[in-house]
């Protein structure tokens, strides 16, 4: 069986270059999931990228499966991107790996559209709780293995208040992600307040 966090890595190094942190999260029946971290320009800051590796060594499967697939299934890495120096996100590590193991201890498939919630801010005075999975290939490709393996998609994370949480919950993710960009929200911003949802 191939190896195929190696080949993960190797892809997160070629989109957003070398890390210069990494930490190890092992919960107890899981393997280890890494968070790495990845620093970048833009023309407003320093950005700030996390990416898990780990979560992508097992397909997730779908939990009403009566047997789980060691081969065939969805694979998926899970990154954030926040401006750097308005919040300590390093503390974000944990929470990342809490839900880079969900699909082993809770039998969950993370796809786009999806909320993920770890119950606690995601950093010290956050104002987020959870997060929307969006759609993967902007940042990282898709990383393709040998048949009969699935790909490894890169899924960003996009923070959310219990607000609009809440929302997303009622109205769905399409017209969350449009509030946001109706009214310009800075969703790396990891001091932002919510978008007004009324």
């Amino acid at each position: 069986m191939v190896d195929v966090l190696p080949l993960v890595e190797a892809r997160l190094r070629s989109a957003l270059g070398e890390p210069d942190a990494r930490a190890a999260v092992t919960f107890l029946g899981t393997d280890r999931i890494e968070v790495l971290r990845f620093r970048d320009e833009d023309q407003e800051g320093e950005i700030v990228r996390y990416a898990t590796l780990g979560m992508s060594a097992h397909p997730m499967t779908d939990p009403t499966a009566l047997v789980a697939d060691p081969v065939k299934g969805p694979r998926a890495e899970l990154v954030l991107s926040v401006r750097h120096g308005r919040a300590d996100t390093d503390k974000v590590l944990r929470p990342l790996a809490v839900l880079g193991a969900s699909p082993q201890v809770e039998g969950v498939v993370v796809a786009p559209g999806a909320s993920l919630d770890v119950g606690e801010p995601l950093w010290p005075g956050a104002p987020f709780t959870s997060v929307l999975v969006a759609e993967p290939g902007g940042l990282v490709e898709d990383l393709e293995l040998d048949e009969p393996l699935d790909p490894v998609r890169f899924l960003p994370l996009l923070p959310m208040t219990p607000n609009e949480a809440a929302f997303k919950r009622v109205h769905g993710a399409q017209v969350l992600q449009e509030r946001w960009l109706t009214h310009g929200t800075d969703l790396r911003d990891p001091a932002r307040r919510s978008v007004p949802l009324d």
